[in-house]
């Protein structure tokens, strides 16, 4: 029988089952809920890892897990062969130190006043982006009484977070002369154009970090990995993969690159189902507008539903007259605008359906279901943020546990 976890992974009693029963009882306390496969999770990421070449894996669980739940996904990954976690923000990375054993974690995102000392005594390595990070951490680190071990991040042409390359070897010295207190033990940077292997961009990148690498290490540096590649990357490039790679919508079974491949093609599978109820059915005439604004219109008798999922549960406004749903075996469509807490569906004239009939929002696609990618297509996003913005109060039922 299914289980419902907490994020740290303590079975609850669960009442519901994922098959094809009356959905009623599925939904003991909200009637929306994220089915997480972990064995998908488990196979996806020992695919990566083959497709590593020997680099050792990092499994990114930020945005908790992407919306998965970080602490079971990162345990999963471990059990198949992950060596290293990675969450972005520092507190989430202090929430899965009291979740798993002895990996490898490291977070990067945090700013000042961040509990540093707490991250050093964790044993939770830190990448450093900025100077004052660096003598903060140093700070942090002669506090606690031993080294912080941190990874240096060099902008390598995103232009995002990293050390611009003409201030590179002025921080390779400054934290390696604070030997005492900094260990040195990663550089690495992020791809801006991953998904789009073609783009110069990405030739421009590897050539830049390449070369922060050879002068951190010329400068004294010992780097224990040297990483750079995402998702995207590990799919497309080989050549990215240097001595750690950092999968993560990859972990969860979507493609990064969609417009190339998709999850089959990638020997991915997606882990996760969000699926809801029908909580009111209405038969209405001809020209009956719904919802807000009553953007959408029946264009004949017909029968409504009503699903208690809103933009609050992390269902997109944007998904407004757009994105698919499944009920029984029918692929249907939401009408009229997303709600903060429910939308509609037409039913279509003279349905059967009744309150408590299963509505699968997007899956792995096995019956026909639309899958994340399909909400992405249709919400005008991508599948990282369909997966990331569904928020902690929706029950995550795992299984393959």
């Amino acid at each position: 029988m299914p289980t419902r976890r907490s994020e740290h992974g303590d079975a609850e009693p669960f009442a519901g089952t994922i098959g094809r029963v009356n959905p009623v009882h599925a939904f003991p306390a909200f009637p929306i809920q994220a089915v997480v496969d972990l064995e998908a999770i488990r196979a996806n990421t020992a695919s990566l890892i083959r497709r590593a070449g020997g680099a050792q894996f990092m499994a990114m669980v930020k945005a908790r897990g992407y919306a998965h739940g970080a602490i079971p996904c990162a345990r999963a990954a471990i059990e198949a062969g992950a060596t290293w976690v990675g969450t972005a923000q520092l507190v989430d990375a202090l929430e899965v130190r009291a979740g798993i054993g002895d990996a490898r974690i490291l977070t990067w995102l945090y700013a000042p006043g961040a509990p540093f000392a707490r991250a050093i005594e964790q044993e939770i390595d830190l990448g450093v982006s900025a100077l004052w990070a660096l003598e903060d951490i140093a700070a942090a680190a002669r506090e606690c009484g031993r080294p912080a071990r941190i990874h240096l991040k060099i902008d390598t042409g995103m232009g995002r977070a990293g050390i611009p390359p003409v201030q590179w070897e002025e921080m390779v010295d400054a934290a390696l002369a604070m030997d005492e207190a900094i260990d040195v033990v990663g550089c690495w940077s992020h791809f801006a154009c991953a998904d789009d292997p073609d783009n110069p961009s990405v030739q421009a990148q590897k050539d830049v970090f390449a070369w922060a690498v050879a002068a951190g290490e010329a400068r004294g540096a010992r780097f224990e990995v040297r990483h750079i590649a995402n998702s995207a990357a590990l799919l497309t490039d080989a050549g990215a993969n240097w001595d750690m790679v950092r999968p993560g919508l990859a972990m969860y079974g979507l493609s990064p690159i969609p417009d190339i491949a998709g999850p089959a093609d990638l020997g991915l599978r997606p882990a996760m189902r969000l699926e809801s109820v029908l909580s009111l059915i209405k038969d209405v005439s001809a020209g009956q507008g719904v919802s807000y604004g009553l953007t959408y219109r029946t264009e004949s008798d017909t029968t409504l539903g009503v699903v208690p999922a809103g933009y609050a549960d992390g269902v997109p406004r944007h998904a407004s007259n757009a994105a698919p749903i499944q009920v029984g075996s029918r692929r249907l469509r939401i009408a009229g605008r997303v709600c903060m807490d429910q939308f509609v569906v037409d039913l279509g004239p003279g349905a059967v359906d009744r309150a408590g009939d299963r509505v699968i929002l997007f899956g792995p696609g096995d019956d026909g279901e639309p899958t994340a990618e399909d909400w992405a297509r249709a919400s005008g996003t991508i599948a990282y943020e369909v997966l990331s913005r569904i928020p902690q109060h929706i029950p995550r039922v795992y299984v393959g546990d």
